[in-house]
């Protein structure tokens, strides 16, 4: 079986009434500046699989990230519904072909949560053909120094939400606040 995987992140800070986003690639990155934007793209290739229990990938990547993050003597996140929600929403548009995969519209899912945060960032993730999709997505996250700074960075909060279509890919978005 043909096993893939592709990764992308997104991050974003609140600083004074300006905020940044920049979204890395391993391919290349774009770049557009504006006074208080700069938005850079990448993906990173990684892993795929079928009949998935969504709810058990989601609290297995939520406890691999608490687990990982405890090695580097870090602080657990704390997992909430509303962030989880848009994750969901994010993995689910995407598996349906309503989004392209990636971070388009990442400024409008952290505001969709409703909380009031001083950053956030966004780690996203599409395998197929893996026996153990979480883990594949986790270490996969874990090689990308990107990604990886998402999950070690000073966030608080964070949400996941897995979501799977019929040809059997898996899509992850994992998103971060910090609202400390």
């Amino acid at each position: 079986m043909n096993q893939k995987s592709y990764f992308g992140i997104a991050f974003s800070t609140l600083l004074s009434a300006s905020y940044l986003v920049s979204l890395p690639t391993s391919t290349s990155a774009n770049t557009l500046s504006s006074s208080n934007r700069q938005l850079s793209k990448s993906v990173i290739e990684v892993a795929q699989a079928t009949n998935v229990d969504t709810n058990g990938v989601e609290r297995s990547i939520f406890e691999q990230i608490n687990q990982y993050r405890a090695s580097k003597g870090l602080s657990p996140f704390t997992r909430n519904s509303k962030i989880d929600s848009q994750a969901k929403n994010h993995s689910q548009n995407i598996a349906s072909g309503k989004a392209g995969f990636g971070h388009g519209g990442f400024s409008e899912r952290i505001k969709a949560t409703g909380i009031s945060y001083r950053g956030a960032a966004e780690n996203v993730a599409y395998n197929q053909g893996y026996k153990d999709s979480a883990t594949q997505a986790v270490q996969g996250w874990i090689k990308s120094p990107g990604h990886r700074g998402n999950i070690e960075g000073k966030f608080s909060q964070t949400g996941i939400g897995v979501a799977t279509n019929g040809k059997g890919e898996i899509y992850f978005t994992q998103i971060f606040l910090n609202n400390r």
